[in-house]
């Protein structure tokens, strides 16, 4: 981060009380400006620290004298209406509009540390452009296998990787194809939050302590006359279980799950006690996916004011896809492991991530420290290593 954009937080005297709200409110400005997706500040020993996690890279921004802690998360918790006078537990809440939020929903989370009260808030924009399919930049073999699942009509299309890998901006991507066909399908969704307002589809969102969780919504969602489904995220077995028989009923459906690979999605949801008959006959397609910095077509990589002096400019994203037939749906069957399920996915022919990485740094596009920083070096053979570092 430029130094220059971190000295536009100083509000002046920012010790004095009154200061607070400026110097909060820069922060959050910011945040905008740096197309950020979150925001930590952390009360050191000695300061208190504000970085910016912009294309998925914690940047560290400035350090104010720890002095403001505890009233800049006073001033925070005041806005997302937690309760300011306990410091000794966890919170969560939202944002409530500011002038400078009102396109963004802001989720606030504050935890207590040795040095003081942490915050974490997350940046979703509602008013993001919603992309096509096509311009996502995935892979040609990749897309013609997730296109012709989003032509079925039933079914569950699985997404999975960390956190900031895209999975929603994909999923939305999916719903604005299948919303763009001449036979016009009933699209739902049911998100926590909703990231973005897709014009023609039925969006509700699950509330924190509302009576409402994805289980009970999916379940009263189904009596809509829905044909496509979105359900943010898989996180318990009762969800996961109404979104499978969703899917068996004459539902395509799209979720999100956590679990950092693909095979590791068919084992987490038998763990879940899913009994892998209704996994081999409902699951139509899992990706998973992430997200590499593009090296800045400006510098490549050197760092200049086009990229904000980081060298990176936009993402490319990354998606490998299981279709659980043939050997693989055997597999799940016997109910494997994730490691055999992985094996046979690579043993069958399927474009793993790390050949996808391979590609775009022979092309240039990113570079040999990106990709060991999105993929890593464990869990991949010596000969993945020396691949990587060949291309490097």
């Amino acid at each position: 981060m430029r130094k220059d954009d971190w000295q536009a937080l100083d509000p002046g005297s920012a010790l004095a009380a009154e200061r607070i709200p400026v110097l909060v409110k820069n922060i959050l400005d910011l945040a905008k400006k740096l197309q950020a997706s979150d925001i930590h500040i952390q009360p050191s020993v000695h300061s208190l620290n504000v970085d910016f996690r912009v294309d998925g890279v914690l940047q560290h921004g400035p350090a104010f004298p720890k002095e403001l802690a505890p009233n800049v998360v006073a001033r925070l918790k005041v806005l997302a209406d937690l309760l300011s006078y306990r410091q000794d537990i966890p919170q969560e809440g939202r944002l409530r509009s500011m002038e400078n939020t009102e396109s963004m929903e802001v989720r606030v989370s504050t935890f207590p540390t040795i040095h003081g009260e942490r915050v974490a808030i997350r940046i979703f924009r509602k008013d993001s452009k919603t992309l096509e399919i096509r311009d996502l930049g995935m892979d040609p073999e990749v897309y013609q296998t997730l296109a012709a699942a989003m032509d079925e009509k039933t079914g569950a299309i699985l997404f999975t990787g960390p956190g900031g890998s895209g999975k929603t901006t994909t999923i939305y991507s999916c719903l604005k194809r299948i919303q763009a066909q001449l036979c016009r399908r009933h699209i739902v969704t049911l998100e926590d939050p909703v990231e973005q307002v897709l014009d023609g589809i039925s969006q509700s969102e699950i509330r924190s302590q509302g009576e409402m969780d994805f289980a009970s919504g999916l379940r009263s969602l189904l009596r809509q006359d829905p044909e496509v489904i979105m359900v943010g995220e898989i996180r318990d077995s009762q969800t996961a279980r109404v979104a499978i028989e969703a899917a068996l009923s004459g539902h395509l459906l799209f979720s999100t799950f956590h679990a950092g690979s693909s095979g590791g999605v068919i084992s987490r949801l038998l763990e879940m006690g899913l009994e892998p008959h209704l996994l081999t006959s409902a699951m139509r397609l899992i990706v998973n996916q992430r997200l590499l910095r593009k090296s800045c077509p400006n510098c490549r990589a050197e760092g200049c004011q086009a990229c904000n002096h980081t060298g990176f400019l936009g993402r490319l994203l990354l998606a490998e896809v299981m279709v659980p037939e043939g050997e693989i749906r055997k597999a799940v069957l016997r109910s494997a492991d994730r490691n055999e399920l992985e094996e046979v996915f690579g043993r069958t022919g399927g474009k793993n991530l790390r050949q996808q990485a391979l590609k775009a740094l022979e092309k240039g596009l990113t570079t040999k420290e990106e990709i060991i920083r999105v993929l890593g070096i464990d869990g991949y053979s010596s000969a993945s290593s020396v691949d990587i570092r060949e291309h490097g």
